[in-house]
């Protein structure tokens, strides 16, 4: 016995070796995710999305090579709950993160609690607007609210030479205000096309062309991340997915429930699995983005997320998306904003449907409700009001708005003819709301009474903070 224990031994040494080995080849064939999301940018503001102005050779450039998305929503149009529910795969009141500046309760997980024990190192660099850090434990790449491609340079080559698959989160703060990226200089603000209930002034065109201008930044840092994915050779192997976020700050789009405020571009890129060129017009949401995530680093995806994978959309084998997609808006603890304005909306293949809770308070937000620093373009806008019927006609209908609007947005998409009152559309208008209620009652949101306790659910009014 004591002859044959050393080879013994060896052979487990043998064995134990290889498996590590296997195990490793195994790590390095994962596939790596490659997520970068945009601050702020309306969907159609990029070329790929149909801007007739817009210099995003990058984006454009990722949509002809992969999958672009027409009908991608997130679950409300601001920073902090659309970060949290990117990143939980939950809807924003079942989490508590439904307010802006919030935090998640204790016991949700987020992507990192999910790739991780599937071998992942899940990082992110750039804007958080995350909290609590327990729950959203990523392996931080600087502290900037941009990328910082020093450090994800030196990230990449690290995980190159540990075999190490990565998911790896690149949250850019462009295009959000104030407009101070990029080269404005490249646009002709005369030239512009302007959406169309916009006043047509030139302190309104020069702002626009500082937006645009801001776009173009962001779709250099598009570039960057990619030249380094073929840098360091994962390009091959490496989901890219690009999402743009809420609307921007324009009226009608970020902090509401219009097409312009919660639809977002969404772009998907994989060789060998997504084909090049492709469209997809069904519906998705964001929710659906961490159980893509999951699926495709070889995770069984838990029945008690809100999304589906899209892996099957992905990979061409699923023709349709989802029959609705919902969303809220709440602007109790906004900056600026109304004391309280909370706004439910569900859409599906024809129809979005808005419920605003209190349509006898005024909406208000930083744009219209910050006479210490307004906004040039506003107030180049209530300027021209005073004279011209139309200018003022879309500032009144911003401020105020009837409990209840329908739009057809495939014959109008900026929303702008409010079909709530047409006979002919009440049968829609009570399916809808009432698949609307069903999805409240399902996340346990109580209408007005959750917007009223909003402020609990922000990170500044927690206890010792």
């Amino acid at each position: 016995m004591l002859k044959t224990l050393p080879i013994i031994l060896l052979t487990i040494a043998v064995i134990a070796c290889q498996s590590k080995t296997d195990s490793k080849d195994a790590q390095a064939t994962k596939p790596n995710i490659l997520f970068i999301l945009a601050d702020d940018c309306t969907n159609w503001d990029l070329g790929a999305y149909g801007s007739p102005d817009a210099i995003t050779p990058n984006i454009d450039r990722l949509a002809a090579e992969g999958m672009k998305f027409t009908r991608c929503y997130q679950a409300a149009p601001m920073c902090s709950p659309t970060r949290h529910n990117i990143f939980t795969g939950l809807y924003p009141v079942k989490t508590g993160a439904y307010p802006n500046h919030t935090f998640a309760k204790e016991g949700t997980k987020s992507i990192v609690q999910y790739l991780k024990p599937l071998g992942y190192r899940v990082a992110l660099s750039g804007k958080r607007h995350i909290k609590p850090e327990t729950i959203f434990d990523f392996e931080f790449l600087g502290k900037d609210k941009n990328p910082e491609f020093d450090l994800i340079d030196e990230f990449l080559a690290d995980a190159k030479s540990k075999n190490e698959p990565f998911a790896l989160m690149l949250t850019s703060n462009e295009p959000h205000n104030p407009w101070n990226m990029g080269d404005p200089s490249i646009f002709n603000p005369d030239s512009l096309t302007l959406p169309p209930f916009f006043p047509d002034t030139r302190v309104i065109r020069e702002e626009y062309a500082k937006y645009l201008a801001e776009i173009n930044y962001l779709d250099s840092q598009v570039g960057t991340a990619l030249e380094l994915l073929e840098k360091h050779g994962f390009a091959e192997n490496t989901l890219v997915m690009f999402a743009s976020e809420q609307g921007a700050i324009w009226p009608f789009a970020k902090w509401t429930g219009y097409e312009a405020g919660v639809k977002s571009a969404l772009i998907a890129k994989m060789p060998g699995v997504i084909k090049a060129g492709t469209t997809f017009d069904g519906i998705v949401e964001y929710t659906d983005i961490l159980p893509t995530f999951i699926e495709l680093a070889g995770g069984s995806v838990p029945a008690n997320l809100d999304g589906n994978s899209m892996v099957p959309i992905l990979s061409g084998k699923e023709p349709s998306g989802k029959k609705y997609a919902f969303s809220l808006q709440t602007t109790r603890g906004i900056n600026d904003g109304s004391d309280y304005y909370g706004i439910r909306t569900v859409v599906n293949n024809q129809y979005r449907y808005i419920l605003n809770l209190t349509p006898e308070v005024e909406f208000l937000n930083t744009i219209n409700n910050d006479p210490n620093d307004p906004m040039p373009w506003f107030s180049s806008w209530t300027e021209t009001a005073k004279n011209d019927q139309e200018a003022a006609k879309w500032l009144t209908r911003f401020r105020q708005r009837p409990a209840e609007e329908l739009f057809d947005i495939n014959k109008d998409p900026w929303c702008l003819n409010n079909l709530a009152d047409d006979p002919d559309k009440q049968e829609v208008m009570f399916t809808l709301r009432k698949d609307l209620e069903k999805w409240m009652a399902a996340c346990g949101d109580d209408g007005q009474a959750t917007e009223m306790a909003a402020l609990e659910h922000m990170w500044k009014n927690q206890k010792g903070e």
